[in-house]
Order: structure tokens, then C-alpha cells, then sequence
């Protein structure tokens, strides 16, 4: 059985460009996401981060559900230790109002951040510890039963936006399971515990008025060319993006230190190199048919019902073409 496919969209800024350019490759993504047939699209919360524009997830949401028609859109996730859960609610709530029946409300409990943004976002450092009360207390938002005498979310009350639990270990799959919600692994940068995860997940699974029963999404990158050479090339400069990226986040080089090819192809082969190639562990690369069999393979070996892709060219025609190519494949595997 083909599994649906849907996207991840990072809402990277490119070396060159602007916010302001990565919006207009994010709507441009999620129209040739709909035209070609995938489920949804999702936006993950980060902070602090030059080369990623979706820290205002909702706002991001908004503005491509106003320019696309039918595709499904949501996030991936938010970090609700970094709000309240009236808050998440009154603007999911809105979304679902403005679009209903296409918004997702997928939520992770990392700060998505480093600790000098930590403190930057006014968080509490027990705010993390209170995830799994969050997430009850915001779905209780959604169905219009405040569990707060007095407090109701408006909008919000009674949209029942569809909650769903990432997570890259097995706490977010112990979660998931009893709350009977949902589980995205975050397979496309941390995939070490993916199988003991979906493995706990099915396994606990307690039915629940949104779900009756388990369902799994799982992340996977993806560099679908006309050419597959042209793949390997932009995968080695996706690594190089990544590494330069894991560098400047650490302290360990300036932000506009520069370095050429070879250089970087040598930092690869050290510890922080090993950490990318973890990263991108799970990653269909080649012609549209090669990664159609590489996603194909990757769900029935991670057990998921469906599949989150992680367009990872960093040239925005490249990653449009990506989209259609493997969507293209996926359905001749499908038909």
C-alpha cells in the first residue's frame, strides 16, 4: 500500500536572500505541494536563526492558507513551552475559522532555540515539564471545555483543531499514545530512536474522540533532480549548508566566516561532519522513480502511515522541482 506524502517546509533563507524571499518560496512550495497532491504542508518554530524565517508559525500559516485552496497546512511544530496554551489556541482557533478544515496544529515541547533566546522568550525553565498538561489544556481550548472556570478561547472554542505530537524520542510517543493523538517523528534529523518509537506508540495506543486508532507520520529528506548526478551535487552542498550552519549556532566560527569546498568537505569527515550525516540519515536522492522507491522503502521500514518530505535543495526552482518529481513517481508507484 502507497503511504500519503506530505511536506515539510523549513522556510529556509538562502545565502543571498531575504525573509521576505523565503515567504514567497514558501507559498510557491505549497502551491505545487497542492497541485501536486500532497496531504499537507508543515512549518516548524525556530528561533533565532538566520538561514530559517518561520518563527512566527501561525503568521507564516496564514499568509500561505490565503494563496493556496485546498491543501492541508499546519506546524511542524509549535514549541508550546514557548506559549501559553490560551494563547495557541485563540490562534489555531483563528486560523480554522479563516480555513476550515484545512489547519493542523502539531506541537513539540524543545525551545526550539538556544539558552540565550531561551531566556530571550521570557520562558520558564519548568515550562517543558508541564508539556503534557499544556497539551491537555490546550485541546480542551479547541473543544470549547476550558478546563479554567471563567476562561474560554475566542476563536478557538469548539474548532477542534486536530492536535498532533512530534517528538524525536520516546517520550513524545509515550504521549502521543495516551492521549490517543497522533505521533510525527522527527526522522529527518534525528533518526536514531525512530523504530523504538513508532514500535512504543503502536503498542500503548489508547483510542480517543480525535483518533481510534494509531496513525504515524515519519520525516525524511528528499533531493528528487531530472539528473541523478545533479542530486548527489546539490545533497553535497546541502551537508555543506548544514555544517556551516551547525558551526555558526555553536560559536565555534563568525557568521561571516567563509570557507571554500574542500575545506568544508574536510570539516565533514570530523565529529561535528559525523553529526550531519546523522542528520540526514534518512534522505532520498536521485532521479523522481529513485526516490519514489526510497520513500516507498522508508515507510514500510519505519512503519508510517504517511510521510512528511523534507524538500532539501537549497535552490528555490530546484525544490519546486523536487516536489513535482516525486510526486509525479509517487503516483505511477501509487497507480
Amino acid at each position: 500500500m502507497t503511504v500519503p506524502l506530505s511536506i515539510l517546509d523549513l522556510a529556509p533563507i538562502a545565502p543571498g536572500e531575504t525573509a521576505r524571499d523565503s515567504f514567497a518560496a514558501s507559498v510557491a512550495l505549497a502551491q505545487q505541494a497542492e497541485k501536486s497532491g500532497y496531504r499537507r504542508v508543515w512549518y516548524a518554530e525556530h528561533h533565532n536563526m538566520a538561514t530559517i524565517a518561520s518563527s512566527a508559525t501561525s503568521v507564516l500559516i496564514a499568509h500561505v492558507a490565503s494563496q493556496t485552496s485546498t491543501i492541508r497546512l499546519g506546524s511542524g511544530g509549535v514549541m508550546l513551552p514557548n506559549h501559553s496554551p490560551l494563547t495557541i489556541a485563540e490562534q489555531f482557533g483563528t486560523l480554522e475559522t479563516l480555513h476550515p478544515g484545512r489547519i493542523d496544529l502539531g506541537l513539540g515541547r524543545a525551545p526550539g532555540s538556544d539558552q540565550a533566546t531561551f531566556r530571550a522568550l521570557r520562558r520558564d525553565p519548568a515550562s517543558s515539564e508541564r508539556f503534557p498538561q499544556d497539551v491537555v489544556e490546550l485541546q480542551a481550548f479547541l473543544a470549547g471545555q476550558s478546563r479554567i472556570p471563567g476562561v474560554s478561547a475566542t476563536p478557538g472554542a469548539g474548532t477542534n483543531v486536530p492536535l498532533y505530537i512530534l517528538g524525536s524520542s520516546t517520550f513524545g510517543a509515550q504521549l502521543a499514545a495516551a492521549l490517543g493523538l497522533p505521533f510525527a517523528f522527527a526522522s529527518h534529523f534525528a533518526p536514531d530512536m525512530l523504530h523504538d518509537a513508532v514500535a512504543i506508540y503502536r503498542r500503548e495506543f489508547q483510542p480517543s474522540t480525535q483518533l481510534d486508532a494509531p496513525y504515524v507520520i515519519a520525516g525524511v529528506n528528499a533531493i528528487a533532480s531530472d539528473d541523478s548526478d545533479d542530486a548527489h551535487l546539490q545533497l553535497a552542498d546541502v551537508k555543506r549548508a548544514r555544517l556551516l550552519m551547525l558551526l555558526r549556532q555553536s560559536g565555534q566560527i563568525t557568521v561571516d566566516r567563509t570557507f571554500g569546498d574542500d575545506e568544508l568537505d574536510h570539516l565533514l569527515r570530523t565529529p561535528v561532519g559525523a553529526h550531519v550525516a546523522s542528520m540526514t540519515t534518512f534522505t532520498g536522492v536521485g532521479t523522481g522513480e529513485e526516490v519514489a522507491d526510497y520513500v516507498a522503502e522508508f515507510a514500510r521500514s519505519a512503519d508510517a502511515d504517511e510521510v512528511i518530505v523534507a524538500h532539501s535543495s537549497l535552490a528555490t526552482s530546484a525544490r519546486l522541482r523536487s516536489v513535482e518529481l516525486l510526486a509525479d513517481a509517487h503516483a505511477r508507484v501509487a497507480a
